[in-house]
């Protein structure tokens, strides 16, 4: 038999081992939640090398097969529609003569194995005048992404499904 006082240390301590698991879920879960935003923002912090490089897969991959980018001067569909902007004439003449998709952090929320990431990107060009930048245009992004691969993976499995970008004006 245990004595009262044995039994009032065990009861102690079992609360405070449960106190200190739910803690450490709690935790477990704020860590997940970083993680995932920490995936987000590389993916998306990723898009403007690879553009400004000509890098036509590798945009592509930063999308689902069936993701869709929608900007203003056109509806692109698929990695095909992706790999043909940056292989086009248009990307091409911006790479050309000089270019940077210079980004701002954006804002992301997280919703389970959802996400939307909301910011601005510069497009910054080469100007005629030695060592000078034009910005040509400035874009507002909503980026919608969802977790289609493995947790594990260094992505956390995020890819863009719709981005939706306009010209501010």
């Amino acid at each position: 038999m245990t004595s009262s006082s044995e039994a009032s240390r065990l009861d102690s301590l079992e609360a405070r081992l449960t106190s200190l698991e739910s803690r450490l879920g709690d935790a477990h879960a704020r860590l997940a939640t970083a993680e995932d935003e920490l995936a987000i923002l590389r993916i998306l912090a990723a898009y403007s090398p690879r553009v400004d490089s000509g890098d036509a897969e590798g945009v592509a991959e930063l999308w689902t097969e069936d993701g869709v980018y929608d900007v203003d001067t056109g509806v692109l569909n698929g990695h095909e529609g992706l790999i043909e902007m940056v292989r086009g004439d248009a990307h091409q003449g911006l790479i050309a003569h000089g270019c940077g998709h210079v980004p701002s952090l954006p804002v992301v929320l997280l919703d389970g194995d959802r996400a939307v990431a909301t910011g601005y990107t510069q497009l910054v060009v080469r100007s005629s005048k030695p060592g000078r930048y034009t910005v040509l245009r400035v874009t507002a992004s909503r980026w919608e992404l969802e977790r289609r691969g493995p947790v594990q993976a260094p992505d956390r499995g995020w890819r863009v499904v719709l981005r939706t970008a306009r010209a501010v004006t």
